[in-house]
């Protein structure tokens, strides 16, 4: 399958980090906004831990984020093989258990699964690479009609 990686302009927002992607020469318009909340864990007038969903103010290290991506294509013609592609903000790093996302570890020139993925040591060998690795994760659209919507929503933890 060849896909089109179209990269956005769409900042996350988290003070201090920024997440930008570039729009990909002479592709269809696909808009992209997102989302991103902080979950935290509170404990409720009977003293049992709830979850919320808070704005992310003011995120610490060890907060679970969660960001929803929300595209359409905007362009006149439907979309084929094209990905939907997210840099990882440094220090943060993503549950990879949805089976569809793809992630890279050397800034999106090679896509796969964390299992098979390696990176090279500083004295000449490999190693498999861990989720603090991952830099780029996308998501593939086999197609896209012309005004079509999808949502996408991942988490990351800060470190």
């Amino acid at each position: 399958m060849n896909i089109i990686s179209l990269r956005l302009i769409v900042p996350m927002v988290i003070p201090g980090v920024a997440a930008f992607a570039i729009p990909a020469s002479a592709q269809p318009l696909l808009r992209l906004t997102s989302q991103t909340f902080v979950e935290r864990v509170a404990t409720d007038i009977n003293g049992r831990p709830r979850r919320i969903i808070a704005t992310t103010d003011r995120p610490m290290r060890g907060d679970q984020l969660i960001v929803i991506l929300d595209w359409r294509n905007d362009g006149p013609a439907p979309l084929r093989n094209v990905a939907i592609t997210r840099p990882v903000p440094n220090g943060s790093e993503p549950d990879l258990d949805d089976p569809v996302m793809q992630i890279s570890v050397d800034g999106g020139a090679h896509w796969g699964r964390l299992e098979d993925l390696w990176l090279p040591t500083p004295l000449g060998g490999v190693r498999r690479a861990v989720p603090a690795d991952v830099t780029h994760i996308r998501w593939p659209l086999a197609q896209a009609a012309p005004g079509q919507t999808g949502r996408l929503s991942y988490r990351l933890t800060l470190r």
